[in-house]
């Protein structure tokens, strides 16, 4: 459906399709939910040590540094009937469902002697699999809509499903999976898998064809052919300012979120120093809703007065929210946090949680339309359409990060005496492990959201210059098409 304000024509999507693409990123997300466990069967199923398993999930990025810029490439200069992004969003979740079963189902069979090399040459092509289907996520936005109030309603779709996934996810595992095989088992990751692989299937399909009118010659740039080389990637990231501000910030929103989620993290908060592994699960149930209203908040204010905004003010609150948090925790002692029954102290940490879960579930995810918006903001400098190099600089980004968050909190763990097995739900409470724990869950996201509000004071792209950027890229296309009827 196309809508004109002003003299610009809109590719404008129905609210369908926004809601259904956006399950392209949930499919990944199971992925990576999934393998936020993989250090568990690694160590206690395969046999591998902590710091090896570390090390893997950290320098396999080399590999990333090579494969994400040509993906990209290739993404670029696809033009199929079966369009520009729909190829990788199916080879990328076949390959994600492959490359899984093998490591998992496979891995703790192989002789010792070739087992760590084996993990690591699927995990490379699992790599390539989740390149693929995430950088379609990113790329793929400049063909769902370029309408600046519409697109951020991708964030209120991709934050509802990312808080259901997340916090669905953790209340099953906790209260349902873990119980259920006695731990993190072979039972416990064959469940785990199944259920993914299926979920993750059908959000691919709903996502294809969500984008399957979308995904045509038409919408993609402005219309002009501009030869783009492999080696014009550097250049265009050179002087490309807002691609460099929210590659920072989406990185450190990155790191944040998955440092606080992370399943040793998690085990640590809510199992070691609050005594009570269940309830992980069952307090960011609680909060579910709270966060998801939110969001809806965050996403009308996105709308009015443009994505960036709205983002600042999210990360601000952030930091305010997680400040309070720091300070309850250490004023309270933890294990009279109960739902059992359910006292003062815990109602405010459910007030708290809730406030901050909301407000960093607008800021993690309102930053994929942003990528959009430096595509286009490419386009309208240069004439380029390569949002396939755009996407999976952020695939790039987003997977380095995780392997940077894994990596971090292994070594750290290493460093106070957890060499060869992480913690788990009857490790006894010390000091070294609760500070520890404060670090990853609050030190390093206080950290992250200060670099990102940083990097948004020299972030361009507000409200009022998309308009600007939409006008001229369809006055370009405009520009073209008489040129071709004169021809």
């Amino acid at each position: 459906m196309e809508q004109k304000k002003s003299e610009i024509v809109y590719n404008s999507a129905k609210t369908w399709q926004v809601g259904f693409f956006a399950l392209n990123n949930t499919a990944t997300n199971l992925y990576m939910f999934l393998f936020m466990f993989i250090a568990y069967y690694a160590t206690g199923v395969a046999g591998l040590l902590v710091v090896a398993v570390s090390s893997i999930l950290t320098f396999s990025r080399i590999w990333d540094g090579i494969t994400d810029p040509l993906i990209g490439f290739f993404i670029d200069k696809t033009r199929s009937k079966f369009g520009k992004f729909r190829p990788f969003m199916l080879c990328g979740n076949i390959i994600l469902a492959g490359t899984t079963a093998i490591i998992l189902f496979t891995t703790h069979l192989m002789p010792e002697s070739i087992r760590l090399v084996y993990f690591i040459v699927i995990y490379m092509v699992y790599i390539i699999g989740y390149t693929f289907q995430t950088a379609s996520t990113k790329a793929a936005q400049t063909v769902l809509t370029n309408d600046p109030k519409q697109r951020p309603m991708f964030t209120l779709f991709d934050a509802i499903y990312n808080t259901i996934m997340f916090v669905g996810g953790q209340v099953l595992i906790a209260s349902v999976l873990v119980p259920k095989h006695q731990g993190f088992t072979m039972g416990f990751f064959t469940e785990t898998f199944l259920i993914v692989m299926t979920a993750s299937g059908i959000f691919t399909i709903l996502a294809l064809i969500s984008i399957w009118k979308k995904d045509v010659e038409e919408n993609w740039g402005s219309g002009e052919v501009v030869r783009t080389r492999f080696r014009d990637y550097i250049p265009v990231i050179k002087k490309n300012r807002p691609l460099q501000m929210l590659i920072i910030s989406a990185s450190t929103d990155k790191l944040a979120a998955l440092t606080m989620r992370n399943s040793v993290v998690l085990v640590i908060i809510y199992g070691v120093m609050m005594g009570n592994y269940d309830l992980s699960g069952k307090l960011q149930l609680i909060t579910a809703i709270p966060t998801i209203l939110i969001t809806f908040w965050g996403i009308g204010y996105a709308k009015k007065l443009g994505i960036k905004k709205a983002y600042v003010i999210a990360t601000k609150l952030s930091l305010l929210f997680i400040a309070l948090l720091f300070v309850f925790m250490n004023a309270i002692d933890l294990t009279s946090i109960s739902l059992t029954p359910i006292n003062g102290q815990t109602v405010v940490f459910l007030i708290i949680w809730a406030l901050l879960a909301g407000v960093m579930n607008i800021g993690g995810n309102i930053v994929i339309p942003m990528i959009a918006d430096c595509a286009d903001y490419e386009v309208h400098q240069s004439g380029r359409f390569i949002p396939g190099m755009m996407g999976t600089i952020f695939s790039f980004v987003d997977k380095m990060v995780s392997s940077v968050s894994t990596a971090l909190i292994g070594f750290l763990l290493a460093s106070i005496g957890f060499k060869e097995a992480f913690p788990t739900v009857d490790t006894p409470r010390s000091p070294e492990l609760y500070g520890m724990g404060l670090f990853f869950f609050i030190g390093i996201p206080v950290i992250a959201w200060v670099a990102s509000l940083i990097a948004m004071k020299f972030y361009e792209l507000d409200g009022v210059k998309m308009n600007e950027i939409q006008q001229a890229i369809h006055d370009r296309k405009q520009k073209l098409e008489i040129e071709i009827e004169q021809a």
